[in-house]
């Protein structure tokens, strides 16, 4: 969910994606929570797997993330959270039609009553922005088909659309939240929402702006917004700061009501001084629910800056603020 990528990956990480993708997917199985892994900056999954987006399937996981070494859309699966198979395969092998190849990442995927919906960012070929599309599925198995012939959300004007979320609220409706991109082009980001329509294709309403950059350890961007609810509170998780460098960190917002306003806790629940300095630009972050409780799946640099790897760690959502374990 970040707003640049580098173009290619060195031998190394092409190493470890033949290593892992070449044993083959397993059939989930129960649903668990992973253990902390001894050294919290360990990699659950040692390669380049940034954005992860996880959704839970068939008693397991499977995670989605930004696409490397000629792939759009990554695809892994787990039976825990802690141990990872990558798949060989591309998720969105066929980009939308307004879409141009090259800057395809940031997944989104929602289960719907016909199978499963991917948000995708792309570059729109007619702007030059980065615009948000929709494709399906009817399966997590089988490849997933662009719609339309337009995206779904691209505000050029607001320097386009990146980093799409799905949240489903307590009344059935399901909101579609994004970053605007306005780092692109000088202008403030912010975090909005809009309401989908019942299929999951299409906004139901206008959208509203729920967050923008304001804190110094923020500098220019805030982006990839995560939405969860506990005990009647809405909190709003997102990454800032300059993803290819330390300074990337995960907030947090909190406010009573889906739309706000949304209170900053002032400081990052996880950044590079976290766990002893055991992370580096940690960012692009989902929450998933487990039995044992909530777990923070995100990605992180290795200690040359090549690659992103995936690493998890269990949050703690209360009343009184949101902690990284």
């Amino acid at each position: 969910m970040i707003g640049r990528r580098p173009a290619a990956l060195v031998v190394t990480g092409l190493v470890a994606l033949l290593v892992g993708g070449c044993a083959a997917a397993s059939e989930p199985g129960p649903a668990s929570t992973p253990s902390p892994a001894p050294d919290p900056g360990a990699f659950v999954l040692d390669e380049d797997f940034p954005d992860p987006d996880v959704i839970e399937a068939d008693g397991g996981y499977v995670a989605f993330a930004t696409g490397s070494h000629g792939l759009n859309i990554r695809v892994a699966r787990s039976d825990d959270l802690a141990a990872w198979t990558v798949e060989r395969r591309d998720a969105l092998p066929v980009l939308p039609a307004w879409a141009s190849p090259g800057r395809t990442w940031a997944p989104e995927v929602a289960a719907s009553d016909d199978g499963y919906v991917m948000y995708v960012t792309a570059q729109d070929t007619a702007s030059g922005r980065q615009c948000i599309g929709v494709a399906v599925a009817a399966s997590l198995d089988d490849e997933f088909t662009p719609l339309g012939d337009e995206p779904l959300v691209c505000p050029v004007d607001a320097g386009g659309a990146i980093d799409a979320a799905t949240f489903d609220d307590a009344d059935g409706t399901r909101y579609l939240l994004w970053k605007t991109d306005g780092n692109c082009c000088a202008q403030d980001t912010w975090l909005v929402m809009a309401p989908l329509t019942e299929a999951g294709t299409g906004l139901a309403a206008d959208p509203v702006q729920l967050l923008k950059q304001d804190q110094d350890w923020e500098g220019a961007l805030i982006e990839a917004p995560t939405l969860v609810e506990r005990d009647g509170r809405y909190h709003l998780f997102y990454s800032a700061n300059d993803y290819g460098s330390d300074a990337y960190a995960v907030g947090v917002a909190t406010a009573t009501e889906i739309a706000g306003p949304y209170e900053k806790q002032p400081e990052p629940v996880l950044s590079s001084l976290s766990a002893d300095g055991a992370f580096h630009g940690p960012g692009g972050q989902d929450v998933v629910p487990t039995p044992g409780g909530d777990v923070l799946v995100f990605h992180g640099w290795d200690e040359q800056f090549i690659y992103r790897g995936l690493h998890t760690r269990p949050v703690t959502i209360s009343p009184d603020g949101v902690t990284v374990d």
